[in-house]
């Protein structure tokens, strides 16, 4: 069973900009830094990565999962912290809507990042991390040609479940990780971005080390090296990697939703 992101590696034009942004202004601990890459850790079971490119940034979107109690904390945080703020829906920066919140801004390379939180979270099981208080990674968009293609393959191969289908934008969800599977036709909100493919690498974790050898005997086009299994679909690449302390007794403990 996948339980949640464990890595994030996005592309960037500046490092510098990099640093500035999410070490300087959202004050993330950085903790690895060569010529052309940096690591940051987001909580103690995910990191965010970046990797210096000199080619366009076809701009990510993904959610930091916060504590509920904490978002108006978190969302001053943001706000104070001199990044672009985007409205949404009747020119709020902040929707709250049947116990969800959420605020999306933007970074140096114009990825789409947004703090979400929902009152039916057990907040006592993880314990918040930094001044974005976050809890885990929650989404990361794949903008995709075919989205049943893409969601089946990962229902199928990964055994990760969906809520409501459509053909135009799903959530297929294991523990805490939500992969959203949208068209390329679909644009992201709340500033209609075109929902072009990033380039990224995305590690799912898992605690249980037969599911990597499992997959890494089943799936085509993977590759098993050093205990961590590497895959590409669609363009996309994706890691799997054993993460014990992070298990699925406490996913359930959370009191997320439950998806067949």
């Amino acid at each position: 069973m996948i339980t949640h992101f464990s890595d994030l590696e996005l592309t960037t034009v500046s490092l510098e900009g990099v640093k500035q942004c999410y070490a300087n202004r959202l004050q993330l601990p950085m903790i690895y830094e060569s010529n052309d890459f940096i690591r940051f850790q987001l909580t103690p079971f995910t990191t965010l990565s970046f990797k210096e490119t000199y080619e366009p940034v076809p701009p990510a979107h993904f959610a930091f999962q916060v504590s509920y109690s904490l978002f108006d904390e978190v969302a001053a945080f943001v706000q104070q912290s001199g990044l672009l703020i985007l409205r949404q829906e009747h020119g709020k920066y902040i929707d709250d809507t049947n116990g969800r919140k959420n605020l999306y801004f933007r970074d140096g390379d114009g990825h789409l990042l947004e703090i979400i939180a929902h009152d039916y979270i057990n907040e006592d099981v993880i314990i918040s991390t930094g001044k974005l208080r976050t809890l885990y990674i929650r989404e990361i968009g794949f903008p995709v040609d075919n989205v049943p293609t893409f969601r089946d393959w990962l229902k199928k191969d990964f055994g990760i479940k969906t809520g409501k289908e459509s053909n135009i934008f799903n959530f297929v969800i294991s523990g805490t990780a939500h992969v959203i599977v949208v068209s390329k036709q679909r644009p992201w909100i709340p500033i209609a971005m075109k929902a072009l493919p990033p380039k990224m690498v995305v590690t799912f974790g898992t605690p249980n080390a037969e599911f990597i050898e499992t997959l890494s005997k089943n799936l085509e086009n993977s590759v098993l090296k050093e205990k961590k299994l590497h895959i590409t679909k669609a363009g996309y690449t994706f890691g799997i990697e054993h993460s014990p302390k992070f298990t699925a007794s406490l996913t359930e403990s959370l009191n997320l939703p439950k998806f067949h």
